[in-house]
């Protein structure tokens, strides 16, 4: 617990002196013609869905404030409640947030055994937002080119490697332009929360029941800010800052310093089990065996594949869920002892995923790099991430480097760009909404869970304690899956917000 009040107390003084990011005019719902009701049938082969998942599209306006003009299709997914009529309550759409995530696999989730008395309750309904996998989608780059490795990535990049960078962000924005054209610029949340609402209709729901994860938290919120009226129930799983002035730069910022704070939680594991990895008996030992062996892939790429930045990236999957814990521990304890077979195969890209990556690293920055400004000049990325890199060296920098073409967006883009939505609701105005959220989650801070609760006048919040695994719905803390479970298939919150004992850390042995 310590190390949450030492980063949270670090992050407020380092960010505190950071520049706020300033933002242009305002425009929130619009109206769009009636949707078809959806035509269902059997999925394309492409979605690689069994039998008994249906398919189908639903049709919506590129651009809102020309309804009748150009339309895009929708993917959509369905599998139906299992259980008999008297049980069934309608649809339950999900986001798994990105953005730029692909919910159309969600059908499948019922036939966990945590989803599947709301899966007897609930036609389970996925989709694929605009620009993701067959909707409408963006490409900024040849996926070749966006999965190239092995590459590099220090700490404390020196001034040659920034200017690498900031060439690369200037032309993957100016590919995103030439590729998408002037529809780039209706790619952004606003768009995404009118979408929710064509698919709502076109399902015949007279309102919505929602799960959003992540990003998918936003585009919910922002949706309950439009249609506040068209809400029945929504859960909201680790839970994105709707702040203003937080979309997207300074959330971006504050998420650095969350994730140095589970890149020590996983480090001080590790250690805890010294006598199995030998990484280091102290969590700053552990720190100095990863470094060194990021200093060898700079050297010799592992299998001419995996460099510091695929090291990165793949223990940065550590700091989003425990579930990784064993088995990167191992990877890298067998790497350092002359075996780099293991991380080879954990950390190195597989060409068979380049273009959904390439893709959703397209929508991520289009949405997020449309829906609100950012800074333009490059010594307000410099300094910034300079001074948070200080307390936060783990992800400072490869998170600006993700971001970074947004300092360089298009600028017809730009001028249709909105002030993020001021997210809120009147007291009265929804029903009870239910939000989750780890307390020492490193993608989604705590504080932004706890700024969307006091924003939605009668959400109830769900907390585990000194736990970190980013998305916690139906996951492996019984306590938070009864609340999530009793909510959906009644409607009904804990009277007052609710705290659930951290779930069981994972064992060494289960790598």
């Amino acid at each position: 617990m310590k190390s949450v009040a030492l980063f949270g107390t670090i992050g407020s003084l380092v960010l505190g002196t950071l520049a706020a990011a300033p933002a242009d005019g305002a425009e929130t719902g619009l109206p769009a013609p009636a949707p078809k009701k959806i035509s269902w049938g059997r999925c394309a082969p492409v979605e690689h869905l069994p039998a008994g998942v249906e398919c189908g599209k639903v049709r919506v306006p590129l651009d809102y404030a020309h309804p009748e003009g150009k339309q895009i299709d929708l993917t959509v997914s369905r599998r139906r409640a299992t259980g008999p009529a008297r049980e069934r309550q309608g649809a339950l759409l999900y986001n798994p947030g990105g953005p730029g995530g692909s919910a159309m696999a969600f059908p499948m989730y019922g036939e966990l055994p945590e989803w599947r008395r709301t899966a007897r309750a609930y036609d389970f309904v996925g989709y694929a937002p605009r620009g993701v996998g067959r909707s409408a989608p963006l490409s900024c780059e040849d996926p070749e080119q966006s999965s190239k490795a092995p590459s590099d990535s220090p700490v404390h990049p020196s001034e040659r490697f920034k200017q690498q960078k900031l060439k690369e962000a200037r032309e993957y924005a100016e590919g995103c332009a030439r590729r998408a054209g002037p529809a780039l610029q209706h790619y952004n949340t606003l768009n995404n929360a009118r979408d929710l609402e064509m698919l709502r209709a076109a399902l015949g729901e007279k309102k919505l029941t929602f799960m959003g994860a992540s990003y998918g938290t936003y585009l919910g919120a922002v949706y309950a800010t439009l249609y506040p009226g068209h809400v029945r129930r929504m859960v909201f799983d680790s839970v994105v800052n709707p702040a203003p002035d937080h979309i997207w730069y300074r959330n971006n910022l504050e998420q650095n310093i969350a994730f140095e704070g589970r890149w020590l939680d996983w480090r001080t594991w590790v250690a805890k089990h010294h006598k199995r990895y030998r990484l280091g008996t102290t969590a700053e030992a552990v720190g100095k065996s990863y470094y060194r062996a990021a200093a060898q892939l700079r050297r010799k790429p592992a299998g001419g594949k995996v460099g510091p930045a695929q090291l990165q990236s793949a223990f940065l999957m550590a700091g989003y869920s425990d579930h990784y814990w064993p088995i990167r521990a191992a990877a890298l304890s067998k790497y350092l002892k002359g075996n780099p077979k293991p991380l080879i195969a954990q950390a190195a890209p597989d060409p068979a995923d380049a273009a959904s990556k390439e893709n959703g690293d397209a929508v991520y920055s289009a949405v997020e790099c449309n829906d609100a400004d950012w800074p333009r000049d490059w010594a307000t990325w410099d300094r910034d991430n300079t001074i948070v890199s200080q307390v936060a060296p783990f992800e400072t920098w490869d998170n600006a480097w993700m971001n970074l073409p947004c300092a360089f967006w298009p600028r017809p883009a730009r001028a249709m760009q909105q002030r993020p939505l001021d997210v809120r609701t009147a007291p009265g105005a929804l029903p009870p909404v239910l939000l989750l959220a780890a307390e020492r989650d490193g993608a989604t801070p705590y504080a932004g869970a706890q700024e969307l609760h006091r924003r939605l006048a009668g959400s109830t919040l769900v907390t585990e304690r000194d736990a970190g695994t980013h998305g916690i719905a139906f996951s492996e803390n019984d306590c938070v899956n009864k609340y999530t479970e009793d909510y959906l298939l009644t409607g009904r919150v804990p009277a007052r917000d609710a705290f659930c004992k951290p779930h069981k850390e994972p064992e060494p042995g289960e790598e």
